[in-house]
This record gives C-alpha cells, sequence and structure tokens, in this order.
C-alpha cells in the first residue's frame, strides 16, 4: 500500500523542518511526500530543498487559500491512501504511517483516523490538549463531534468518487468533506486508539475569535446543506464539554 502525504504550506520556514523530519523517520516504506507551497517569501522552500531528501513532489505556486493548495495536493497524488500533515504539525513517532497501513489492510475501510495532541509553540514536549476522538456512529457531527482533520486518512479513490475540499468553505471545509464522507457517503470507516499527529497550537482556526465563529457559521452552512440538519444548542453544547475535556484528559504514556 502506497501512501501519499501531502503538506501544504507558506512561510513556514520555523516549523517544517520537524514535519519534514518526521516523515522521513517514518519506518514504513511506501511513501509518498508531496509539498505544496503558495509561494512563500521566507526560506520555506531552502528548508524543503535541504531537510527534504525523501520529498517525492514539490509545487510552488499561488494558490486561493489552505484547501485549494490541499486540492492540487490530492491531484498530484498516486498513493493508495493519502493523508495531510501540516507545515505546524508533525508525527510523534516513527511508525504512525505503519500502524495507519496496517489498520486500513486489517480492517479494509475507506478511511482511518486517530487521535492528536496539541503541543506547545515553543516546547513540542508540553501537551496542552489531548484530543481523543472515537469510532463513528451516524449523527455524532450534529453532536460537536468530528475526527482531527490531520489524523484523517483516506483512500484516493474515495476523493475521485465523493469530491475533494469545497473552496466556498474558508475555514470548515475539512469538516464539511468529513461530514460528507462519513455522516452522507457512509464510507467504512476505522478508529485507530493511537496518538498519530502532534499539532503546534496557534492554528488558522483558533487564532481568534472572530475565526471561531466563522468556522462554527461554516459547519452551520454545510450540515444544511447536506441535508444533516442543525441545532445550535445540540451541537455548541456537546462542542464545549468535549473541548474542555482536552484540557483534562492526557493520553497514556
Amino acid at each position: 500500500m502506497k501512501i501519499s502525504i501531502i503538506t501544504v504550506c507558506y512561510n513556514s520556514e520555523k516549523t517544517i523542518g520537524d514535519t519534514l523530519l518526521s516523515v522521513r523517520q517514518q519506518n514504513y516504506g511506501n511513501i509518498e511526500h508531496i509539498i505544496v507551497d503558495g509561494l512563500s517569501t521566507d526560506r520555506t522552500l531552502a528548508v524543503v530543498a535541504t531537510e527534504g531528501s525523501h520529498v517525492n513532489k514539490v509545487v510552488s505556486e499561488k494558490d486561493k487559500g489552505i484547501y485549494d493548495a490541499m486540492n492540487k495536493g490530492i491531484a498530484l497524488a498516486t498513493g493508495d491512501v493519502i493523508g495531510f500533515i501540516n507545515a505546524d504539525d508533525f508525527y510523534p513517532s516513527p511508525d504512525v504511517l505503519a500502524v495507519v497501513a496496517s489498520a486500513f489492510e486489517s480492517s479494509g475501510a475507506d478511511c482511518c483516523y486517530g487521535d492528536l495532541c496539541y503541543v506547545q509553540q515553543d516546547n513540542v514536549a508540553k501537551t496542552v490538549r489531548y484530543w481523543r476522538s472515537a469510532p463513528f456512529a451516524p449523527g455524532m457531527f450534529g453532536r460537536g463531534w468530528c475526527p482531527p482533520h490531520p489524523t484523517f486518512f483516506v483512500r484516493r479513490e474515495v476523493y475521485s468518487r465523493l469530491g475533494s475540499f469545497d473552496l466556498s468553505f474558508k475555514i470548515g471545509a475539512d469538516i464539511e468533506l468529513m461530514a460528507r464522507y462519513l455522516e452522507v457517503g457512509r464510507i467504512s470507516n476505522h478508529y485507530i486508539p493511537k496518538v498519530l499527529v502532534h499539532m503546534r497550537m496557534g492554528g488558522t482556526t483558533n487564532r481568534s475569535f472572530s475565526n471561531i465563529v466563522t468556522q462554527n457559521l461554516e459547519i452551520r452552512r454545510g450540515f444544511l446543506a447536506l441535508g444533516l440538519g442543525f441545532s445550535w444548542w445540540r451541537f455548541m453544547g456537546n462542542k464545549v464539554v468535549s473541548r474542555a475535556l482536552q484540557f483534562v484528559r492526557r493520553p497514556a504514556l
């Protein structure tokens, strides 16, 4: 099984080295790593050139935002399975992609996903939030649940069959896509109870209160367009509780 990993970046010279290293150190042998850069003006591409000896494809051109860049990566991918690792994220152990490949092979699922840890920007050994996911059941998205997108690995044929990211969503296209695949498309899925990704705090969605509001409004619009219905009380109530628990829980050592 060939796994395509897509990294979208823009002016990421300070963090992309960790991303590249974590992919390069994976002990799984059949990986395609694709870099989609949005015409960075810093040393991002220089870091890719020096630290990305394993990288298969690099594209650097103007895009219409992060989801447009992700769609470009999907179009370039040739693997059986596609995953994303952002330029400020990294895999916490060398066996992550081997575990993912094993999960696909043993389950036969269309998608697999796992857990994620938010870590401090300047001290990645310090966990701030632990996002423990769960097996999917229909209706869970309406209750504020979704898998952590950086841990969401999907067979390439699913993108061909059900479509890529909807560019009308500026912040919430990843959630709309996962809801479209799981709630509407009902693709087969498998939960991996393991931390698959470490993400630095300070991402686009949580960078400001206005971004949080925008994302939730986009989620509502996406759910209604998908015919899922939407209740603010049910969605936000469950979401607030689950987010609070992320600050309390810690992954098993």
